[in-house]
């Protein structure tokens, strides 16, 4: 079976085809980055209007460069929430149209089940059960993850998620949006003894995280210091350090209280370089295993919704001629499909 995924949550739009047989045959992407730099974050209208211009020419060319033709296109999968929801409209009448002029079958996929398989398409695969990390821009759980479709979230923000505290506090030391990159190169060049930020929510029980006081506490820090380069690097390090360490430590009372030994961590925030080495380190101490997603499927991708739309394709699943979008999503609303081939992916 050869899938077309089709990714427009938010400012990405991002499409890939992926083959049963031979995998994945190919991704592109297009960033609007650059165009909401000057406004320091996403526009929805604008973002909504520039997947209506990219996306099908961004098809086009995958279709090109990969040799694949229509007539090989078994199905078409497409991002249909949680996200902005005029972009996710454009992916999903472009995919649903595309499906009924192929005449193959159609499925919407969760953007969140999308970056949790995402390690899939990895040499080195989870297999189920395992705990996710899902850290981005939008979210910051940790799942239980028993099957595709067989979701139990046992820890959520209760605000900000660890990708916004970054790109926030980015923006307050004046770096260029997006800012979560920016602040971590900048935090290699920082004093890690000047500065020590609060670790929230990990002096008492529970596997919940919360980033809105870890900022206002760098907002605060940011302007009771002298404004200079050292500075900004210093305070760029400690913060990482506080995001870091909070999220290890959630991860570790998540590993142990579950009794799991496999930990996938995936989202635009599991790219970053600390994180990994500490969470690698962690895990190396419980005697369990981490996986994550290739670097460029670290950020939003149409690989892993296409990866995705084929275990629920072939497992029969597909969407009436009617299509939708959902701004909100809940993970737990997925269906708990048991299927063999679903859960033995």
């Amino acid at each position: 079976m050869r899938v077309l995924g089709i990714e427009t949550s938010c400012d990405e739009s991002a499409v890939a085809i992926y083959d049963s047989e031979q995998g994945l045959l190919g991704h592109d992407l297009y960033s609007q980055a650059g165009m909401h730099a000057q406004y320091g974050g996403v526009v929805p209208e604008l973002a909504s209007r520039d997947h209506v211009r990219k996306l099908v020419p961004l098809i086009k060319q995958l279709l090109e460069r990969t040799a694949t033709c229509a007539a090989e296109i078994d199905g078409v999968a497409y991002t249909a929430g949680p996200g902005l929801v005029g972009a996710l409209l454009v992916g999903a009448s472009v995919g649903r149209s595309l499906a009924w002029s192929w005449n193959v079958p159609a499925v919407a996929v969760h953007h969140l089940e999308g970056h949790i398989l995402a390690p899939m398409l990895e040499q080195n695969r989870p297999a189920f059960p395992f705990l996710a990390l899902l850290v981005s821009g939008g979210h910051t759980q940790l799942i239980r993850a028993d099957g595709v479709g067989r979701y139990r979230i046992i820890g959520d923000t209760l605000d900000d998620s660890a990708g916004e505290a970054f790109d926030k506090t980015a923006k307050l030391l004046g770096l260029s949006y997006p800012g979560g990159p920016e602040l971590a190169r900048l935090a290699e060049q920082g004093n890690q003894s000047r500065f020590r930020f609060p670790r929230p929510m990990t002096n008492r029980p529970g596997l919940d995280f919360s980033f809105s006081g870890l900022k206002t506490f760098a907002a605060n820090t940011v302007r009771e210091q002298d404004d200079d380069p050292q500075t900004r690097a210093d305070i760029a390090h400690a913060f990482q350090q506080a995001v870091v360490e909070t999220l290890v430590i959630k991860c570790r009372r998540a590993l142990q209280q579950t009794g799991l030994t496999r930990l996938v961590v995936a989202g635009g925030v599991s790219a970053n370089r600390q994180l990994r080495i500490r969470l690698r380190e962690t895990a190396t101490q419980l005697g369990s295993e981490v996986f994550y997603p290739g670097m460029e499927f670290c950020t939003d991708n149409g690989a892993m919704i296409a990866y995705a739309g084929w275990l629920r394709l072939k497992a029969g699943e597909q969407e009436p001629l009617a299509f939708a979008a959902k701004a909100r999503w809940p993970l737990n609303a997925l269906a708990n499909n048991t299927d063999e081939q679903l859960t033995g992916c």
